[in-house]
């Protein structure tokens, strides 16, 4: 899988995490029919290698699935094993050296510039910022765009649609996001409240063209 492309082209990650399995698979299933591809399901949801079994098997081999909180080497290896075809870390960790042994691309955790150059030494795809919101928001990434101006950075937590809007705007490759598109669904909430926000996401993401920070 081209992670990076993908990141570049759908512009959101949505991260599915959820007590109830049946739900959180619903959730997957529900996000890719909106026009969600690049979907995340973390490892700390209820029987997380399940999902992402059953989803693979829903969805078929060609479509992006990946595996979230990866943070061992065993971690890796599991959820190779279920099918998922990219990685998602919260930090850097073994994780990231295991699923590029694996051949899986990775989409790693960072919070610092020291952070980001461990992963980039340990071969990560693209940098996730997190958590986006406690780090300093938008600014935070525009600094960070200083020393790496290229890096594809991906800001994960408290992203609602104004702040995908934000973030995106600033360079941001894509925008990671959890409750705030999943809201309760992935434990047995309203499918259609889901839709709802599967769409207003979209919107946001599509009203910001690729640049956008440059025009």
């Amino acid at each position: 899988m081209d992670l990076l492309t993908a990141l570049r082209t759908h512009r959101i990650v949505a991260i599915v995490r959820g007590d109830d399995a049946d739900a959180a698979l619903r959730t997957v299933l529900t996000l890719a029919e909106e026009d969600i591809p690049l979907i995340e399901v973390s490892l700390s949801g209820a029987d997380a290698l399940g999902v992402i079994r059953r989803a693979r098997a829903a969805l078929g081999p060609a479509a992006p699935l990946g595996a979230g909180t990866v943070l061992t080497a065993r971690d890796a290896r599991a959820v190779r094993e279920a099918g998922a075809d990219f990685v998602v870390t919260p930090a850097v960790c073994e994780g990231i050296s295991e699923a590029k042994r694996l051949e899986l691309p990775v989409l790693a955790g960072v919070m610092t510039p020291t952070d980001i150059v461990a992963a980039q030494r340990l071969g990560a795809d693209s940098f996730k910022i997190f958590p986006a919101a406690q780090a300093g928001g938008p600014a935070y990434l525009r600094a960070l765009r200083g020393p790496f101006p290229t890096a594809p950075f991906v800001p994960v937590g408290g992203v609602d649609t104004e702040a995908a809007h934000a973030y995106l705007a600033h360079g941001a490759t894509a925008v990671g996001v959890g409750s705030p598109l999943t809201g309760d669904a992935a434990d047995g909430g309203s499918v259609d409240a889901l839709r709802v926000r599967a769409r207003a996401f979209l919107y946001a993401v599509r009203a910001t063209g690729p640049g956008a920070a440059e025009r």
